[in-house]
């Protein structure tokens, strides 16, 4: 049986969303992604705590930071035994507001799974949509260290990704949908919100045309989805990152007989313009008056901070 999985893949770049390394092979994709909520939920399962306890005893007496960052790249490690392709590692969102030590911290990430063998062109550095994010990816590209920037909801936030040479982004779609879902409150109709209806899907695909209209290389990857109805919805995506449990729900899905992607490159006209360009104050203003995209920012940094905590004091406790 040919399943939706297959099929999506004929069309996208599916990419697995997950810390568990173990689960990676049953899907097949081609890279993975990871962030800090996804190794703590990790670490805490009796499988990995092992993993977890021989790295931090083979380093033991480091700085705490450096210690996070080996576990970090172990688990790029892992996850690159078992994909052909790439693995997002995150810098920590503590240094989402400070350009410097977020590059700083990407180049440690780099230097350290190049000790381990593996090529700078594996590895995607996650870092947050911030101005000081993408100004610290601006400057990482241009050593040829590549980024993801992610926690990105608003289409300034893209916008200033293409212009800074960022080699992907995540846009995300599940915490868009949640938003406006929570702001209709009883008003929310799910079956006309739903596929192409979907704001979460729908703020993706306009960035994925903006792109392509304007000829931008930066790689478009829709994250964070709730079901597999706004997966589909974004079939044709340059990439899509996916939890492991839609991932099963693809898979185990008969595929559509001669379904088309939702998104088609050759469908997107070229722009008759140049978009204007970016600056700080411009994307400050820009993101300021997208509410939604204000608030899932801040609450997305402070959740991945949180986590990041967690992870310290699991670290600390060994």
């Amino acid at each position: 049986m040919t399943s939706q999985l297959d099929q999506l893949k004929r069309h996208t770049i599916v990419v697995a969303d997950t810390g568990d390394f173990r689960q990676i092979a049953a899907y097949a994709p081609r890279d993975a992604t990871t962030n800090p909520s996804l190794i703590l939920k990790a670490v805490r399962q009796p499988d990995y705590a092992p993993l977890l306890a021989q790295t931090v005893a083979a380093h033991r007496g480091e700085p705490l930071d450096l210690a996070v960052d080996r576990v970090l790249v172990r688990f790029g490690c892992e996850i690159l035994a078992v994909v052909p392709g790439r693995v997002s590692t995150e810098v920590d969102a503590r240094l989402s507001f400070d350009a410097a030590a977020t590059q700083a911290r990407a180049e440690r990430l780099i230097a350290m799974y190049a000790a381990e063998g593996i090529a700078r062109e594996r590895v995607l550095i996650k870092i947050a949509a911030t101005w000081e994010g993408i100004q610290a990816a601006r400057a990482l590209e241009a050593r040829g260290i590549h980024t993801n920037l992610t926690l990105l909801f608003a289409f300034c936030q893209a916008q200033a990704c293409g212009e800074a040479g960022v080699r992907l982004i995540s846009p995300f779609v599940g915490r868009i949908h949640d938003w406006y879902k929570k702001a209709a409150g009883p008003a929310w109709d799910a079956a006309a919100q739903a596929g192409v209806n979907d704001p979460g899907v729908q703020s993706v695909a306009r960035i994925w045309r903006h792109f392509k209209a304007h000829g931008v290389a930066t790689e478009v990857m829709g994250a964070s989805f709730r079901n597999v109805g706004q997966i589909l919805a974004l079939s044709g995506c340059d990439l899509l990152t996916i939890a492991p449990e839609l991932l099963a729900e693809l898979q185990a899905a008969p595929a559509e007989p001669g379904a088309a992607p939702a998104l088609d490159a050759a469908t997107v006209p070229p722009a008759t313009a140049p978009a204007p360009r970016l600056d700080e104050a411009a994307f400050r203003y820009a993101l300021n008056e997208d509410a939604m995209a204000t608030e899932k920012l801040a609450e997305g940094i402070r959740a991945f901070a949180a986590d990041a905590a967690k992870l310290d004091a699991m670290i600390l406790a060994l």
